[in-house]
């Protein structure tokens, strides 16, 4: 009987030449041909990131360290002594966190609503579609669709300005009336970014803490609180980032400004502020500083919240 010399080889010793080899390294070129094809596939998205966010981000921050001859400087900067830039942060940080704020909670209390349905039922598939569409829904459609529902001589805007005497249609227009639009987008967003995490709660944690003989709030305020905190400020922060850099949606309703989005407009069609080029790019600049401790706050928010996942 004729004995494979791969068969008789002893733990630990080095395979004969021209045996184990050949086949490893087939191995190994058929695992880089499929990893060239994945990135292949990967190349159109690739290039629509490069060429239609990192191209023109980078463009629009850099702007703002050159003077109107082109040289590097910081003078540039001195745009944020003027009192009307400085209350367009203020009003779009407020605005942002009111809207996100109102959205995390309506959005929590959903996701605590739909964790005593089926997963699988009909009400659960109802509210993920239109929660998926919903918060993809904004920009000039959904200003029109505000419009003509709160704006002047409709329905809404007579019922209460007949029974309270406040005009709907003054207050759409404004930066406070954009918590609306917000936080019709917002509550969607927070569906989606905080059910995961809600559906992550164990059976058996609830089951541990009444064999114990805690009661249902005592799970909620020792376990179920304290391990959806981190995932709830996550989303918080999430939804404060999408506000934040909200554009479409105020400039259709805003055409003065107020907000830091809509003054980069203003400052890319006239400069208002004597003396200080490429204001736009400052400002460009400031928003991407903000945008990025909130983008780190909510990665280290996601860490911890995967932790316990796993």
């Amino acid at each position: 009987m004729t004995t494979s010399t791969a068969a008789i080889t002893p733990v630990g010793a080095a395979a004969p030449a021209g045996t184990e080899q050949v086949g490893t390294r087939g191995a190994g070129g058929r695992s880089l041909r499929r990893r060239g094809v994945g990135w292949l596939g990967f190349a159109p998205f690739g290039v629509y990131v490069l060429l239609f966010l990192a191209v023109p981000g980078v463009v629009a921050v850099a702007s703002g360290f050159f003077d109107a001859d082109g040289r590097l400087t910081l003078a540039n900067f001195a745009a944020f002594a003027d009192p009307v830039i400085r209350s367009n942060f203020v009003s779009s940080i407020w605005l942002s966190a009111l809207s996100a704020v109102i959205s995390a909670i309506v959005g929590a209390l959903v996701c605590w609503a739909l964790g005593s349905v089926r997963p699988d039922g009909l009400v659960r598939a109802v509210v993920d579609s239109a929660s998926s569409v919903f918060a993809q829904f904004g920009g000039v459609m959904l200003a029109f669709a505000f419009i003509a529902t709160f704006g002047a001589q409709t329905l809404v805007q007579q019922v209460v300005l007949g029974a309270t005497s406040f005009d709907t249609s003054t207050f759409l227009y404004s930066v406070a009336g954009l918590v609306l639009p917000y936080t019709y987008f917002g509550v969607p967003l927070m569906v989606l970014a905080f059910m995961p995490a809600f559906e992550g709660l164990k059976p058996q944690w609830g089951e541990a803490v009444a064999t114990l003989g805690g009661t249902r709030l005592d799970f909620w305020r020792r376990i179920g609180l304290p391990v959806l905190a981190p995932a709830f400020f996550g989303a918080l922060i999430l939804l404060f980032a999408n506000a934040f850099s909200s554009y479409a949606t105020a400039a259709a309703l805003i055409s003065q400004g107020g907000i830091i989005t809509l003054a980069i407009r203003q400052q890319l069609t006239s400069e208002t502020i004597v003396g200080v080029a490429n204001t736009a790019g400052v400002l460009a600049a400031g928003m991407v500083v903000i945008m990025a401790v909130l983008m780190s706050l909510y990665a280290l928010l996601e860490r911890r919240t995967r932790r316990w996942q796993r």
